[in-house]
């Protein structure tokens, strides 16, 4: 019970901009140097060191960014709507804020998992873009992240934007199963998921390794740009509030 209340109290506390604010300064320093090093590694590896496929040749190499840009694109969604549930639940002024935040950083993933996914089609298909399950439910996933967006700014009254828009992200949760088993459950040219939890992946081990340093690199550049997002929001949020106009001028007389 103890450890529970510890946890609850830790949940709150994360829901004061303020808190968040300054707990994630001292985050910063570790995560944009972790971020860009992996990042580094893994792009530098999988473009050329990795050997090339044995049926698509050079072509392949998109998944290095095409399949991390692809996991947080539909992570990111959870995200949003994770964020959106709990503002309307407990009304955590924080989870809005991370919502307006996750919604440019998803849409932004979202289109460069379909661009990759032109450029990779062209070569392998034939063309850049055919409407396919998969590709069609990706875009769909697009256009949910711009019409949260879109809501966010659209009405005059931030509470009424903030929970239409998390009313939308909760119900486009819907379109991630999709995406995911969309392969599955009908014809489609997008081939089957290459890594899967439940099973060994297909993909030879000197190929998966500079995969897995793009995941990874990507999961913490995603964390490292929505705590940026956040504490912008914040400080536009809170700047009538007495900490951040202390926090400015000490900026400005340093």
């Amino acid at each position: 019970m103890r450890k529970l209340g510890r946890k609850w109290r830790w949940f709150h506390r994360m829901g004061s901009p303020r808190w968040f604010y300054e707990i994630t300064g001292g985050w910063l320093p570790w995560l944009i140097p972790l971020a860009f090093s992996l990042l580094a590694i893994g792009l530098f590896w999988g473009l050329f060191l990795a050997p090339p496929d044995a049926r698509q040749g050079q072509s392949y190499r998109i998944i290095f960014v095409h399949v991390p840009a692809s996991f947080l694109a539909l992570v990111g969604y959870y995200v949003l709507a994770i964020a959106g549930a709990v503002g309307l639940i407990w009304r955590i002024k924080m989870s809005f804020i991370l919502m307006k935040a996750a919604a440019p950083i998803g849409a932004a993933l979202t289109f460069i998992a379909l661009f990759t996914g032109a450029i990779w089609g062209k070569p392998t298909w034939g063309t850049y873009w055919v409407w396919d399950a998969r590709i069609t439910s990706m875009l769909i996933l697009l256009f949910l992240y711009l019409g949260v967006m879109a809501l966010q700014r659209a009405l005059v009254s931030t509470d009424t934007a903030f929970k239409a828009s998390a009313i939308l992200a909760l119900v486009g949760t819907v379109n991630i199963p999709i995406i995911y088993k969309s392969v599955d459950w009908w014809y489609t040219l997008h081939q089957p998921a290459t890594l899967k939890l439940t099973s060994s992946s297909t993909m030879h081990i000197e190929m998966l390794q500079p995969l897995f340093f793009m995941i990874c690199g990507f999961y913490l550049f995603y964390m490292l740009v929505l705590i940026l997002f956040a504490r912008l929001e914040i400080l536009q949020r809170e700047k009538s509030s007495r900490w951040v106009r202390s926090l400015v001028s000490e900026d400005c007389v340093i």
